[in-house]
């Protein structure tokens, strides 16, 4: 029965049911498995979905569909995780946010979704943040990487004014700086000073592990 529960949980992510996932999450709990592999069946799950899109065997709407059915598991789980005192090695700490000016949230809330499930610890400040509220941010959790993210031309250069406020708190070299999405560019990355930049919430995962040197 066991074993059925986390493959119920596995199912779930890749049906793109946020309420069985829930259902199954609260089943191991109960069961008392190890929240940490529980953790880690999301993890693996969440990352199929990730490469099969990245091959092109699934589109946006797929990526979206399991990383809401992770995100509604996940609170059981790190709940559970934080009661039993376990440990999962944690990958980094990650601040990410949507510039201001942009209210999008979809690209970003997947991103943050693959990043936690993945072992990072995520400070997700949502849309709009300015960026006063990013150095804040910084100097409060001292994160190892930064993620902002912008869908509008227009905010793009809101990421600029970042980098610049960031440099002049003395807080630049304290943090690696990663962007995505629809109104970034490679290039554009590179003229403002980012360290990385991806298009997709996948790779950006990918990313995020080789700033901080995770394998």
């Amino acid at each position: 029965m066991k074993a059925g529960t986390l493959e119920g949980l596995r199912e779930a992510i890749l049906e793109y049911s946020p309420d069985n996932a829930v259902k199954w999450a609260e089943k191991a709990v109960e069961e008392k498995l190890d929240p940490v592999k529980t953790l880690d069946v999301v993890t693996k799950a969440l990352r199929k979905v990730g490469e099969d899109f990245g091959k092109g065997e699934l589109w946006l709407p797929d990526l979206v569909g399991a990383a809401d059915a992770a995100q509604a598991a996940l609170p059981v789980i790190d709940k559970e995780i934080e009661k039993v005192g376990a440990k999962r090695k944690s990958a980094g700490k990650i601040v990410l946010g949507t510039v201001f000016g942009d209210i999008h949230d979809i690209g970003k809330a997947m991103v943050a979704a693959l990043l936690r499930a993945d072992g990072f610890i995520v400070v997700d400040l949502g849309i709009n943040v300015p960026d006063t509220e990013f150095v804040k941010a910084i100097k409060e959790h001292k994160p190892d990487i930064l993620a902002m993210s912008a869908l509008l031309t227009v905010t793009s250069f809101e990421m600029m004014k970042v980098m610049g406020t960031l440099a002049e708190s003395g807080l630049r070299d304290k943090v690696k700086i990663m962007v995505g999405g629809g109104a970034i560019t490679q290039e554009f990355a590179d003229v403002i000073g980012a360290d990385g930049y991806e298009v997709s919430a996948p790779r950006a995962v990918t990313l995020a592990k080789k700033l901080v040197g995770a394998k």
